[in-house]
C-alpha cells in the first residue's frame, strides 16, 4: 500500500511539474512548423513565474467566486492526474474515482471557469463562458462514449483496470478502437482550445473561446489558470496513452525498481511524439468559425458511436 501511494505521489508531481514543458514543447514545434522563431521550450515556466511575482488586481464587482475559481481550476486538474495512469497502474486513490467521475470533474472544472467569467459581468467573459459551455455540451457525451468504447474491451471504467487489459493481454486489433482514436483527438483539441476549434494565441473578440474568459485574471490568479490549462492538456494527453497506447506503463503489482523508469522514459517518448503529432495537426487545419465547431464535435460524436457499436454487435 506505501509502495503504492509512493507511485501515485510520484505520478502527480511528474504531472504538474512536466506540464508547462509539454506545453513549451507543442508550441516550439508548431513555430517551427510554420517556418516561425521557436519559443524557448521553458517559456511556460518563466510565464507562471513572472506571473506569480506581481501584484493582482481584482475588479471591484468580483466576488470570492472570481477569486477562488483559479484554485478549484488547478486542484480540479491536480485531482484528474491523480486518476490517470500516466506511469503506473497502481493508483490508490484510484478507488474514488472511475473515468466517469473524470469527466464530471473536467466539467465540474468548466462550471467554476464558466460562472466565474460572468461573475464580472463583461460582455468578453459572458460570450466566452456560453460559448465554452456550448463546446463542452457537444464534447463530453462524446468523449463519455469513447471511454465507454474502451470500458466495453476492458470489463471496467476504471482507468487503470482499462490499461491492465489492453497492455497486458494477447495483442490484438480492434477497430472499434480506431474510430474512437479519431473521435478522442478531436475531443482533445476542442477541450483544450486548440485549432481548428479554438485559437490559444488569439485575442480577438470575435473568435475567442478560452480566452475571453479569463481575460479579467492577472498575475498569481492567471498563472494558475495557466499552469491548470496546461495541465488538462498534459491529463488529455495521458488519457489518450492510457486508452489508445497504453504500452509501457507499469502493471498493477510490477516491481516498482524496474517499471517505473521504463515506464517514465516511454511517457517521454509518447510526450514527444504527441506534442509533435499535436502541433502539425495545427498547422495544417484552419481556424473553424464558430459556428462550424457543432459540426466538428458532432462528427466526433459519430465517430465515438460508431466505434461503441462496432464492438457491441461485431465484438472488435
Amino acid at each position: 500500500m506505501l509502495r503504492g501511494v509512493l507511485e501515485q505521489l510520484f505520478a502527480i508531481v511528474i504531472a504538474v511539474l512536466a506540464a508547462p514543458l509539454f506545453l513549451g514543447w507543442v508550441n516550439q514545434w508548431r513555430a517551427r512548423f510554420q517556418n516561425r522563431s521557436a519559443p524557448p521550450l521553458l517559456q511556460p515556466y518563466r510565464t507562471i513565474r513572472k506571473l506569480f511575482v506581481k501584484e493582482a488586481v481584482v475588479a471591484q464587482s468580483a466576488t470570492r467566486l472570481f477569486i477562488w475559481t483559479p484554485y478549484v481550476l488547478f486542484g480540479a486538474m491536480v485531482v484528474a492526474a491523480a486518476i490517470i495512469p500516466s506511469l503506473s497502474a497502481e493508483l490508490p486513490f484510484n478507488v474514488a474515482a472511475d473515468a466517469i467521475a473524470l469527466v464530471g470533474l473536467f466539467a465540474m472544472a468548466r462550471f467554476f471557469v464558466a460562472l466565474a467569467a460572468m461573475d464580472i459581468g463583461t460582455a468578453f467573459g459572458t460570450l466566452g463562458a456560453r460559448r465554452e459551455m456550448f463546446i463542452g455540451f457537444l464534447a463530453e457525451p462524446a468523449l463519455l462514449v469513447v471511454l465507454l468504447t474502451t470500458s466495453l474491451i476492458a470489463g471496467s471504467t476504471a482507468l487503470p483496470t482499462i490499461v491492465d487489459a489492453l497492455a497486458h493481454q494477447q495483442f490484438a486489433l480492434y477497430p472499434s478502437l480506431a474510430f474512437a482514436g479519431v473521435a478522442f483527438v478531436m475531443v482533445l483539441l476542442a477541450e483544450n482550445a486548440r485549432i481548428p476549434v479554438d485559437n490559444p494565441a488569439t485575442h480577438l473578440e470575435l473568435t475567442m473561446i478560452h480566452e475571453a474568459m479569463v481575460l479579467e485574471y492577472s498575475a498569481r490568479h492567471l498563472a494558475l489558470v495557466e499552469w491548470a490549462m496546461a495541465l488538462k492538456l498534459f491529463n488529455y494527453a495521458c488519457i489518450g496513452f492510457a486508452l489508445f497506447v497504453p504500452w509501457g506503463i507499469a502493471a498493477s503489482g510490477a516491481p516498482a525498481a524496474a517499471a517505473l523508469p521504463v515506464a517514465f522514459v516511454m511517457l517521454t517518448a509518447k510526450l514527444g511524439a504527441a506534442g509533435i503529432v499535436l502541433a502539425l495537426i495545427e498547422t495544417l487545419s484552419a481556424k473553424l468559425r464558430i459556428f462550424r465547431a457543432p459540426e466538428f464535435l458532432t462528427t466526433a460524436f459519430l465517430l465515438a458511436v460508431l466505434g461503441m457499436l462496432v464492438r457491441l454487435l461485431l465484438g472488435a
